[in-house]
């Protein structure tokens, strides 16, 4: 089967809408959060045991950049910093029960959000979609894969 010549567009076009979809569910939550400060504790919660320098590495900024986000969001009792206990040294991430409760409450009108709109197509369709996401996502995981392996080798 022939890819058609505007694929690509079309992903990135609903792609956009998906954003808008989730964006939009976001917003009607009342989140006194940034989407960064948001996108810190998602990551935080997905790596247990992270500390601010792993955080500033997953973030792609430096460490004094993460620490600052880390402090906003534990003056808002949103995350705490405590020391690892098998080295003393190192001081852990962890969010708060409150993190945990926004995240999760934020996910369920996410997924609430994009189901509606997964109820307004043909159940054929949404099959589809998902296969075809499943293929994606195998796709970009090989790609990434591909990627890192081919860093390391040239830095080898």
């Amino acid at each position: 089967m022939e890819r058609p010549p505007n694929l690509a567009a079309a992903i990135d076009a609903a792609a956009e809408a998906l954003i808008g979809v989730l964006d939009s569910a976001t917003s009607r939550h009342n989140v006194s959060v940034s989407p960064t400060q948001l996108r810190v504790l998602s990551l935080i919660m997905a790596h247990p045991h992270t500390n601010v320098n792993r955080l500033a590495e997953l973030l792609d900024v430096v460490p004094s950049s993460a620490s600052r986000l880390c402090d906003r969001l534990e003056a808002v009792g949103l995350l705490r910093r405590a020391a690892d206990p098998r080295d003393r040294r190192e001081v852990r991430l962890i969010p708060t029960t409150a993190a945990e409760t926004l995240l999760r409450e934020l996910t369920e009108r996410r997924h609430q959000a994009v189901q509606a709109v997964l109820d307004r197509m043909p159940n054929r369709v949404q099959h589809e979609l998902l296969l075809a996401l499943l293929a994606f996502g195998q796709a970009a995981s090989a790609t990434v894969t591909q990627a890192t392996a081919d860093s390391t080798a040239r830095t080898a």
